[in-house]
């Protein structure tokens, strides 16, 4: 006899009561491969600058899930046809987009699965998903893989005004205390139309969408791209990039098992039995390696680790020129006098940044007006930020070992 699942509701911190009233929804839900994403966080060592940034993979899909049964709503109620067997597909892929995300999420992308982006495990677990589901997610598939005739539903999915845009602004700013990127989802998702089978905006929606957009910006610079946070994630890889390479030395390491497999893998033909491997990893697995590492004999490997688990990260700054590359040498001669190792490069680093406000080259936010005229963003009379819009802002992360940072952590 098969199980049927009574209505569920969650309390989510930011939307109150988000209801899930479909059975399959809450199966996938149940599912080990989602379960997975309560250990996952969000926004990867925010965590180090926003102490309250600890929130998780599975708070996002939860919310981003519930955004979607408002932007159906709105919808429905402005004549756009959308059946009942779609809105469960759009729902199952919103829900499970991030679901491929591996240990803190971003910070490790391509990198336990050597050039393998985070969108590509979510369709390959999401294909296992519809099998085990005797094809219940089909529609689901299409629809994120961009491929179903309602294009507008895919871009509900991934665009430049996406669900999953409005509800990681929403919730990070929420959980950072970062309130210049509070945007107003529900004015946003109340704009919401749809004309010529593509997602557009109502024309009084303007300046939300601005807003949307800068705030957007500012969480960058703000939160995601923290110089602290970026120097974390920098050492991460390089402890992974320095276990690996001493794996492949035959160097006898502990820890995490699962995590062990995937770095002495000397391939990318990652089968459904590696998948499956890969969703038993999350941020437990990599804390528990590093609390081990740190007492590693080699230092490289045992620096890198302690400075994570201690929190004592290099001297970095955000800067608008690169270093040159003699400076950067001089930095690295000064990281192996001070840890007697003959290679500094993996405490030495200079990163390029880059933020676009609005790529118009992607794809276009339309603004529909009651004329039914559609008008590009950039194009409308009343939007105030053209051309600031479609700049490209760049900048440089730069970390190094600091002697004085090194003899207090020592």
């Amino acid at each position: 006899m098969s199980k049927v699942n009574k209505q569920k509701i969650f309390n989510d911190p930011i939307y109150g009561f988000v209801n899930i009233s479909h059975s399959i929804i809450f199966d996938l839900i149940e599912h080990k491969y989602f379960q997975r994403l309560r250990h996952i966080k969000q926004t990867g060592f925010s965590s180090f600058v926003y102490p309250g940034a600890n929130h998780s993979r599975f708070h996002h899909a939860i919310g981003c899930l519930h955004l979607m049964q408002k932007v159906i709503h709105v919808l429905r109620q402005k004549k756009v046809q959308i059946t009942h067997e779609e809105e469960i597909a759009v729902s199952i892929a919103i829900l499970l987009h991030d679901i491929g995300h591996g240990p803190f999420s971003h910070a490790l992308e391509k990198t336990i699965l050597e050039d393998v982006y985070h969108e590509t495990i979510s369709m390959k677990l999401m294909e296992i998903l519809n099998q085990e589901f005797s094809g219940q997610l089909t529609m689901a598939l299409e629809i994120f893989n961009k491929k179903y005739h309602k294009k507008f539903l895919s871009q509900l999915i991934s665009s430049q005004i996406d669900i999953d845009r409005l509800d990681y602004l929403k919730r990070d700013s929420f959980y950072s205390g970062v309130s210049e990127g509070n945007i107003n989802a529900e004015r946003l998702i109340t704009m919401m139309n749809v004309e010529n089978n593509s997602l557009v905006i109502d024309a009084k929606g303007i300046y939300s969408v601005e807003k949307f957009l800068t705030s957007r910006v500012f969480m960058y610079w703000q939160v995601y791209l923290h110089k602290t946070s970026i120097s974390a994630e920098i050492y991460l890889q390089q402890i992974l990039k320095r276990a690996r390479e001493l794996l492949r030395l035959n160097y006898k390491l502990e820890g995490s098992k699962n995590l062990i497999y995937f770095l002495s893998k000397n391939n990318e033909n990652y089968t459904k039995s590696d998948l499956d491997l890969f969703t038993q990893l999350d941020d437990h697995d990599l804390m528990y390696s590093l609390k081990i590492w740190q007492n590693s004999e080699d230092k490289i490997l045992a620096y890198l680790s302690s400075s994570l688990i201690l929190r004592k990260l290099p001297n970095s700054s955000i800067i608008k020129n690169k270093v040159s590359e003699e400076k950067l040498q001089e930095y690295k001669h000064e990281a192996e006098k001070l840890l007697e190792i003959e290679n500094g490069s993996y405490f030495v680093h200079q990163t390029e940044l880059k933020i676009q406000v609005y790529d118009q080259n992607q794809s276009t936010i339309f603004l529909k007006y009651k004329e039914g005229d559609l008008v590009a963003l950039t194009d409308s009379e009343h939007q105030t930020m053209h051309p600031v819009l479609n700049q490209e802002i760049k900048k440089y992360h730069l970390c190094y070992l600091d002697k004085e940072k090194f003899i207090q952590f020592k």
